[in-house]
């Protein structure tokens, strides 16, 4: 089990939560937990997640494994230029 926040408009996804408790042993499986409790979120994974699991910022990295008691942040993917 990770605790996993939710940074900026990623809450409303989750009902407004900002923190979740999940199941999830590398990333990939953590965007597949979420996209099933929370339909909202899968449109936004498709357009792109950053996870920070320690302060380490990883995209495209969905084997990465989630260490239990790691800190991790889940932010939505940025637009501009």
């Amino acid at each position: 089990m990770v605790e996993v926040t939710l940074w900026g408009s990623l809450g409303a996804a989750a009902g407004g939560k900002d923190k979740l408790d999940i199941e999830a042993k590398d990333i990939r499986e953590l965007f597949r937990k979420l996209a099933e409790q929370y339909p909202a979120f899968e449109p936004l994974i498709d357009r792109g997640i950053a996870v920070a699991i320690d302060g380490t910022i990883y995209r495209d990295t969905w084997s990465k494994e989630l260490p239990e008691g790691a800190e991790i942040f889940l932010l939505p993917r940025l637009a501009g230029g």
